[in-house]
């Protein structure tokens, strides 16, 4: 089962929010784009797609193990993910 993340809440649901909210949800860990597919029920063309955006942003760094693997993790020294983690635990304590 998938619980409503506060974002999701606020802003409605779209596979990139699915996916941020996963990524806060796991910060500290390292994942693969099948992990997030599976974890959120997204397929893994969708979480590829939408994941591109965030790495552009820093939000999100990759690491390619191999030639087809690739690993992401929450770039928590990002000034942009850093607000995304205050406003999450801010509006989480609000919304939840």
């Amino acid at each position: 089962m998938i619980i409503m993340g506060s974002f999701e809440k606020i802003f409605g649901k779209t596979a990139q929010l699915t996916v941020m909210e996963n990524l806060l949800k796991n910060r500290g860990n390292t994942t693969f784009l099948f992990g997030i597919a599976e974890e959120t029920g997204l397929s893994h063309s969708s979480v590829s797609r939408v994941m591109e955006p965030l790495l552009n942003l820093g939000i999100v760094n990759e690491k390619k193990v191999g030639k087809t693997f690739r690993t992401f993790t929450l770039d928590e020294e990002n000034e942009l993910t850093k607000k995304l983690l205050e406003f999450d635990g801010d509006v989480s304590k609000i919304v939840e």
